[in-house]
Order: structure tokens, then sequence, then C-alpha cells
């Protein structure tokens, strides 16, 4: 089971930017395909971003494509979100997941999770 702590969290004005880091420990951390996903007040969780074990392939939600990145470094067992132009509508509490097979595409499913790191964006 791989273990995995976000980071990265906080307060910005709209237009800002944040970057999240989600770092895991335990097995092979490298043989996964990593997803970012997010949950709202009042909201079921939703998808943001996913690349492949070999951060060759990425995807993301339309609402964040062209503001957000994401990426890995497998040396450091830590994927990264970067998200720019923030606006309040991406006020969430953002969680990091390992997809359930090795090697895939990250298409899911994910089915181990962080516990999140909140990130408010003020007007």
């Amino acid at each position: 089971q791989v273990q995995l702590v976000e980071s990265g969290g906080g307060l910005v004005q709209a237009g800002g930017s944040l970057r999240l880091s989600c770092t895991a420990s335990g097995r092979t951390f490298s043989s996964y395909a990593m997803g970012w996903f997010r949950q709202a007040p009042g909201k079921e969780r939703e998808f943001v971003a996913a690349l492949t074990w070999s951060g060759g392939r990425t995807r993301y939600a339309d609402s964040v494509k062209g503001r957000f990145t994401i990426s890995r470094d497998n040396a450091k067992n830590t994927v990264y979100l970067q998200m720019n132009s923030l606006k309040p509508e991406d006020t969430a509490v953002y969680y990091c997941a390992t997809e359930a097979v090795d090697y895939g595409l990250g298409h899911g499913p994910f089915n181990n999770w962080g516990q999140g790191t909140q990130v408010t964006v003020s007007t």
C-alpha cells in the first residue's frame, strides 16, 4: 500500500498561483499513474488531472485545462499540481490518488487516497 501526503494548499487571491505536492511512501510509486481530484463543499469529488507512471501522458478536466499542470518526479516519489490563474470556483479540498493497477494510463479507477489539502481562492 502506498501512503500519500498532500501539501501546498492555502489561501490565495483570484489570479494567483499555488503548487500542490503529493509525496508517496511505501511500495513502488513510480509504477503507478497518479491523479489529482478535488471536492468543494456540498459537491461530489471530481477529477482534475492525471498522468501516466512515466509522466509522458497527461489529461485534464476541461475546467482546468490551460491553467493547471500535473507533473511527477519519480526520484522524489512526488507528484505536483501547478495551479495558475486561480478562480474562486477552484476552492476545494484537493486529493491525490494512485491508480488501482500498475502501468496504467491514468483513466482509473483510483483506489488509494491522501488526506487532502485545502485550497481557498478569494475574490
